[in-house]
């Protein structure tokens, strides 16, 4: 009778903890980080920046579902928001309907984005490029701001693409605020931390199915080393989110998915 007893507690938290799996992809944590650094023009003292990495719009993350995160996203009042890839799955059938919605997003400092490495590169380059809203920063860089003060924020393309970081930076000096948007975050490890103070990722899903958030069973290339969150080297830092879409199946475990808000502090 005990034996019968354990056996179906078992077979019921494993249903509870499988039922959960499939629950969580839909609780989107929106989690808020402030970046202090004496680096930042005055004028973007208490600048909002919204991240959002890992869509993978398809079967699994349909086209209302991203409207309403857009939605979601200018509720929250973003003076820039930055686009980490990985939009689609690698699938092209799904690039159109995809930027058709992240057009819609809105920041009165601009819309800034690079690719992922499931990113069809020639198919979401063009909707890029013919983007109204968004602007491409894939081993380019600009200036956000005006006379006041300006920050740099730039991009490098992903591990199956060209990577150039001296054009992402350009003509930045090391007294200069420089964002780096890179989709891999072991890519850290090589960007000189004198010259970029802050440099955001995704990539790794924070471990998508992890045992309790302390380990996951499985990460990608390139995203192996910083699985999620803050981390700080020299006078840099890295943030990876999470993300807000899966691959495979919809599931998490431990491992919420995230839009990250970043305050800028001047100090």
């Amino acid at each position: 009778m005990r034996i019968k007893t354990l056996t179906i507690s078992l077979l019921f938290l494993a249903a509870l903890i499988v039922g959960y799996m499939f629950i969580e992809p839909y609780w989107i944590e929106t989690r808020e980080i402030t970046i202090e650094s004496n680096q930042i023009p005055d004028n973007f003292n208490g600048t909002k920046i919204v991240y959002l990495t890992d869509i993978h719009a398809g079967p699994f993350f349909s086209k209302d579902r991203l409207d309403n995160l857009v939605s979601q996203i200018n509720n929250l009042h973003p003076d820039i928001i930055l686009l980490g890839g990985d939009y689609v799955s690698g699938e092209d059938t799904y690039i159109n309907s995809t930027f058709d919605s992240l057009n819609k997003l809105q920041a009165p400092l601009g819309i800034y984005a690079v690719l992922g490495n499931t990113d069809p590169q020639y198919y979401s380059w063009m909707a890029l490029e013919n983007s109204t809203t968004i602007i491409d920063i894939g081993n380019m860089g600009d200036w956000a701001g005006n006379s006041s003060g300006m920050i740099r924020i730039g991009g490098v393309g992903a591990e199956n693409d060209r990577q150039d970081i001296d054009d992402a930076v350009g003509n930045a000096t090391s007294s200069d605020f420089v964002i780096l948007l890179k989709h891999e975050p072991d890519y850290f490890d090589e960007v000189n931390k004198s010259m970029v103070d802050l440099v955001l990722s995704g990539h790794t899903h924070g471990g998508q199915v992890t045992f309790f958030g302390l380990w996951a069973f499985y990460l990608p290339s390139d995203g192996t080393k910083y699985r999620t969150g803050v981390f700080k080297e020299s006078n840099s830092t890295l943030i990876v989110s999470n993300g807000v879409g899966t691959v495979g199946l919809p599931m998490r475990f431990f491992a919420r998915p995230q839009i990250l808000v970043i305050t800028l502090k001047k100090i």
